[in-house]
């Protein structure tokens, strides 16, 4: 999902041959990267071995300049006339956005939301492991959600330290959100992403990202309307 609010910051790429750290990657060209990412992974489930530019670029719905830009971040050219190595740049990416390492993510919120994208069977293959889902309605603590049992968030910061959590989603309402979040900062988790409809506050090497899905309807609403009216176009 796409985050329209965010305190996302540049991050990292690949150090050099020499181990010096790397330009920071611009917010926008991460944002294109995981699109990248998931054409190549698509293109590996199909057998394919080496894609040139154009052909990536369609795949990921934006233009070849972008494209080659966007991946000169990561260290990575393609050989001009045989373009990319489909596995190399696939690991080359992931490795430029972290997903060479372990994350182990826990949602707070076990209603609808909540379940849903704890039964989701994506974020596996993606190199997430959901570890832990809590809630604080002691109708649902003690309750399975596919392989977990709802944890009484009082416990929170327990059930972080032991399942080694380094990710939490937050899928609460607005008046409980910023308590929680709260909390999951003091535990030391410092990346958060956030579905609950209200601006959360976090200190300074915190990473949160925030969806709003009424935002992005809201979004859709205009160009759908541009695209209605006489000699508009979406």
């Amino acid at each position: 999902m796409t985050s329209l609010d965010s305190t996302s910051q540049p991050v990292p790429g690949i150090p050099d041959a020499a181990g010096a750290p790397a330009k920071q990657i611009p917010p926008a060209a991460v944002a294109r990267l995981t699109l990248y990412l998931r054409a190549l992974n698509t293109l590996l489930a199909e057998g394919v071995e080496r894609v040139s530019s154009d052909s990536l670029a369609e795949a990921s719905g934006v233009s070849s300049s972008t494209l080659r830009k966007d991946l000169s971040h990561v260290g990575s050219y393609g050989t001009r006339g045989v373009g990319y190595e489909v596995q190399y740049l696939s690991r080359h990416i992931a490795a430029a956005l972290g997903l060479t390492h372990d994350w182990k993510v826990a949602i707070v919120g076990a209603g609808n939301l909540g379940k849903a994208l704890a039964r989701y069977g994506g974020f596996e293959s993606r190199g997430f492991d959901v570890v832990a889902i809590f809630d604080a309605d002691q109708m649902v603590v003690g309750n399975e959600v596919g392989w977990l049992r709802v944890s009484d968030v009082a416990d929170l910061e327990t059930v972080l330290h032991r399942t080694g959590a380094n990710m939490v989603v937050l899928a609460l309402p607005a008046a409980v959100a910023q308590g929680i979040c709260d909390r999951v900062v003091a535990a030391g988790v410092h990346s958060v992403l956030s579905f609950a409809p209200v601006m959360l506050q976090v200190p300074e090497g915190v990473n949160l990202r925030k969806v709003d899905m009424a935002t992005e309807l809201q979004i859709l609403a205009y160009h759908a309307q541009r695209a209605q009216a006489p000699g508009q176009t979406a």
